[in-house]
């Protein structure tokens, strides 16, 4: 009888269809990171579970399992991976809890801490704690210092009998240090700002554009303030934080003709406006300003180049500022001015606003 031989096949695992047609594979595959906490998964032949993030090689997914929790991938029986440490906190998370202990830190400073000191307190290095703060709150240190600061400011300038008493309630060091961050943070004088807007009647409308709603302010002698945002009342508040002594009124039915023309000019970015200006700021401040009025639409400038334009080639960080302090979003065109390597850096109104605008005068 002769002799019949069986080919040795290798068994191959098939993947079961739930696997494959499951989205939270399509996430394994990606890596993907904001799938990250949502679910784990396991492989069968390595006894291992992972984020979805993982960048160990590929699993089979004919060996997948998925588990809602490490506690249940533990209770199949399966431990933690080496590189990703599911049972541990993210990246996200432990970057997350890093840069909200140095804002605290910045927050209770009398001085503003210096990145060294910082990146110490984080245990990295200077380098990689800046890009870590920035990732994470879209600032950098200094600025979110400055920010703070010009919180302090604002509250000492309310509650003290006077500019020198604002002072040293801020926690500046000298009258020099605190003029020099008053100008560039109130828009305006620390005397103006004392003021308050007294004397000032500001005539105010909102309407809606296309990047949200849109607050027109207004003296007798022009615009004095379009800001933007999601909320129209939040936006009315902020106009009466700018000038807590003005007499705010609500615009009639002519006035919001003058706020009609200024959503379309939001949502056409590229025209120019006739509208007359009343803006109230330092006379760096308006330099920077008329300076961002003469940026042909669908152009932009760094705040380096911007500096250099006006004569002062080692203010860039003042000009950032003076850019943050416009008070008219848009006319005063301060999304034309972007970073060094052309990234769209900060913008009081959003960074997304800013992409938007940009690419509509491109268009």
């Amino acid at each position: 009888m002769p002799l019949t031989v069986t080919p040795n096949r290798r068994q191959v695992s098939v993947p079961q269809p739930s696997v494959l047609d499951d989205s939270r594979w399509l996430a394994v595959v990606a890596r993907d990171r904001t799938a990250d906490g949502r679910f784990f998964y396991s492989v069968r032949t390595t006894g291992v579970y992972c984020r979805p993030s993982c960048p160990s090689r590929r699993a089979n997914p004919a060996h997948v399992q998925f588990h809602a929790t490490p506690v249940d991938a533990q209770a199949a029986g399966f431990r933690p991976c080496r590189r990703c440490r599911p049972d541990e906190p993210s990246l996200e998370q432990r970057h997350a809890a890093l840069v909200a202990a140095a804002c605290r830190t910045i927050d209770v400073s009398s001085r503003p801490p210096s990145l060294r000191e910082l990146a110490v307190d984080a245990g990295l290095s200077a380098h990689h704690f800046h890009r870590v703060f920035r990732a994470v709150t879209g600032m950098t240190p200094r600025d979110y210092a400055d920010v703070q600061r010009a919180a302090r400011l604002r509250a000492a300038l309310d509650v003290s009998t006077s500019v020198t008493e604002a002072i040293y309630a801020a926690g500046f060091e000298s009258s020099r240090s605190f003029y020099a961050a008053a100008d560039a943070t109130l828009g305006m004088t620390p005397r103006a700002y004392r003021a308050g807007g007294a004397g000032l009647t500001i005539v105010h409308g909102t309407g809606q554009s296309d990047l949200g709603a849109v607050l027109v302010g207004s003296t007798e002698r022009g615009i004095c303030a379009v800001l933007l945002g999601d909320d129209p009342r939040a936006l009315v508040d902020e106009l009466r934080l700018r000038f807590p002594r003005a007499d705010l009124v609500a615009g009639d039915d002519r006035f919001l003709e003058t706020v009609r023309g200024v959503v379309s000019h939001v949502n056409a970015p590229s025209s120019s406006s006739p509208l007359p200006l009343d803006l109230h700021g330092t006379l760096f401040q308006q330099r920077v300003w008329q300076a961002l009025r003469a940026i042909p639409a669908g152009s932009t400038i760094s705040y380096g180049a911007l500096a250099a334009h006006l004569d002062a080639p080692s203010s860039v960080r003042a000009v950032a500022q003076a850019c943050g302090a416009n008070p008219v979003a848009v006319i005063v065109p301060c999304h034309r001015v972007v970073g060094r390597d052309g990234a769209l850096t900060g913008y009081r109104w959003g960074v997304e606003r800013k992409r938007t605008l940009l690419e509509r005068e491109r268009r």
